[in-house]
């Protein structure tokens, strides 16, 4: 019974990180250029049971017309411990797209990512909601400097009177090239890059950038690819999963309450 409640709780753990995760998803289905996660369960590894304490004779309990098991205790089977959250993957489809008509709002359609500087060093995002500062910096929202393929921030003239961005990423001012935007992936590994939070990702160890695949839409930018319905059918799939879980613990207790309570005063 005591295996009963963990196994029914670890169901519930699962379950609640499950609904974080569908959560998130949603609060970002507005989000520019937003990736839905998703939860990967697992079941952890099962225990095989034998019975103990039958006695030092183990043929009395597991002999029958003289055959016998052997002389070690005799096996019960397996036993399941639960489930786990192995990983939360991110699910990379292409999202729709919105047309803006702002020069510099970029998206990619495809593999690929811009690259920014933030505190934390060179950082990756596919939000490509970008505006020019008061210095001529092209920035995101938050403020980071989007950066060309030198690393290095990218300043429009003041005296430019059009940007045109090419599907490679290069930037024109009028008919004169004056930047190059670092426009990279890594790879077909989905776990090259993992994400750090407001539309930031960041690489694991040992991943390298390459030249992208995808191309840049100028003018238009990249919505989630959340589908508001489906999590919503998640997230009630998941509540009634949990339900579950939570009335097998009821069960379990009430279990061990009339074994304490009952069978031990027989």
């Amino acid at each position: 019974m005591w295996r009963g409640l963990y196994t029914a709780g670890a169901g519930m753990i699962t379950e609640t990180k499950r609904t974080d995760t569908i959560a998130n998803n949603l609060a970002n289905a507005n989000t520019t250029g937003f990736k839905r996660d998703e939860t990967i369960s697992a079941e952890f590894a099962p225990m095989l049971l034998k019975r103990i304490n039958d006695g030092k004779d183990y043929n009395d309990v597991t002999s029958f017309k003289g055959f016998s098991v052997g002389s070690g205790a005799p096996t019960v089977g397996t036993l399941g411990l639960g489930s786990y959250v192995n990983e939360i993957a991110t699910d990379h489809s292409q999202g729709g797209f919105q047309t803006t008509g702002n020069p510099l709002d970029l998206a990619i359609s495809g593999d690929g990512y811009f690259a920014v500087q933030t505190p934390q060093g060179v950082r990756y995002t596919r939000d490509g909601n970008f505006y020019k500062s008061a210095t001529g910096q092209i920035q995101t929202v938050n403020g980071q400097a989007v950066l060309d393929t030198q690393n290095q921030p990218i300043v429009i003239p003041a005296d430019a009177t059009s940007i045109t961005v090419g599907a490679k990423g290069e930037i024109y001012a009028g008919n004169e090239q004056i930047a190059q935007l670092q426009f990279v992936q890594f790879g077909g590994d989905r776990r090259a890059v993992l994400k750090q939070g407001d539309s930031l990702y960041y690489p694991q160890e040992g991943a390298q950038p390459q030249a992208a695949a995808g191309e840049i839409y100028q003018g238009m930018l990249e919505n989630s690819n959340t589908n508001v319905v489906s999590e919503m059918v998640n997230l009630i799939n998941n509540y009634r999963i949990y339900e579950a879980g939570s009335k097998a613990v009821t069960t379990q207790d009430t279990l061990l309450d009339k074994s304490v309570n009952e069978v031990g005063r027989v």
